[in-house]
């Protein structure tokens, strides 16, 4: 029987992990020729989170939890998980009940279809208006920046074969942008798309630094542009300044009397290039410290402690009455 592996990361989700297994596992109880195993990785909750999460391991060996030693962020903490996995597929799934896990059947079915990847693509979205098209303009600017094909609206949510994770691990990156790594692996894949549900408990651990820091490494990970873009404003800058110098020299000498020198033009054209190299250092400094992150290599994350990770993966539950009965599967 081919093993399917559920990844769920979480950070304070103490009113969500119950429902996601739940909706998790009757998903399951429908897909009988499957085996699975459900790995939540938490990522140092100061809540409820992890103490759930051990009441439903104690009653369902399937369900295996690694618990962080502190939280080490939106990117490393899901990716650990994924290198776990011990399954045939791969689906990765947030605490937040954002992304439908009624979805994995389809998902499923189109994996036997011969898919190696299903990604799930927001079609609409229950979040904030303002937010979703911001979200959707940056798609757009990754894909124009980038040299390959990516996908827009695209959050990771879907499903992976084996050789698509094994891919990701030879690829060796000690910060990885998976929705970037799906695309530069190119496997044949299908586009499933959804509508968003609004989060129902809790609020979003995603800020300004968060989003910042994911939107920038979608960039410097998958486009030079930037880089390039440095170097062709230098010269237009360089032209400009040489033109613009030539045109205030002749009107002088055509005007000597009428057009003062004054301090005025100098003093913009100081802190207008000032501001420009503020600004193109920065961009560099994006490259060089995604070259430092690369170069330390850390681990993703540093275990507190695993549970459940000496059993192996127990078939699903034979009828969907059984959901929420508190004993083992059987193994």
């Amino acid at each position: 029987m081919k093993m399917i592996s559920v990844i769920t990361p979480c950070y304070n989700e103490e009113g969500n992990v119950r429902e996601v297994y739940d909706r998790v596992r009757k998903v399951m109880c429908g897909l009988k020729h499957y085996r699975y195993e459900h790995i939540f990785i938490d990522n140092a909750s100061e809540d409820g989170t992890v103490r759930v999460l051990k009441s439903i391991a104690a009653a369902d060996t399937n369900v295996k939890i690694i618990v962080n030693m502190r939280n080490f962020g939106h990117i490393r903490s899901p990716i650990h998980a994924l290198y776990m996995a011990s399954g045939d597929l791969v689906v990765g799934i947030v605490a937040d009940l954002q992304d439908p896990p009624e979805l994995i059947t389809e998902m499923v079915r189109h994996w036997e279809q011969g898919a190696l990847a299903v990604l799930c693509i927001k079609r609409t979205s229950e979040e904030s208006p303002v937010m979703f098209r911001i979200r959707k303009a940056y798609y757009w600017l990754v894909n124009r920046l980038s040299s390959i094909e990516t996908f827009q609206n695209f959050t990771g949510f879907g499903l992976y074969d084996r050789k698509v994770v094994e891919a990701i691990k030879d690829l060796n990156d000690p910060y990885p942008y998976v929705r970037g790594m799906i695309a530069e692996i190119g496997m044949p894949h299908v586009k499933l798309y959804y509508d968003q549900p609004q989060r129902k408990r809790g609020i979003t651990k995603n800020n300004f630094y968060t989003l910042y820091d994911n939107a920038m490494l979608g960039i410097t990970n998958l486009s030079k542009v930037p880089l390039r873009l440095v170097t062709f404003t230098g010269f237009a800058g360089s032209a400009l300044c040489v033109l613009v110098g030539l045109a205030y020299v002749v009107y002088k000498l055509l005007y000597w009397s009428r057009f003062p020198g004054g301090v005025a033009p100098t003093v913009i054209g100081l802190f207008f290039v000032a501001s420009l190299q503020l600004f193109f250092m920065g961009i560099i400094g994006e490259y060089v410290g995604a070259i430092h992150t690369l170069v330390q290599h850390r681990p993703y994350v540093f275990e507190r402690e695993r549970i459940n990770f000496e059993y192996g993966s127990g078939e699903p539950l034979p009828s969907e009455e059984l959901i929420g009965i508190a004993q083992p599967v059987a193994q």
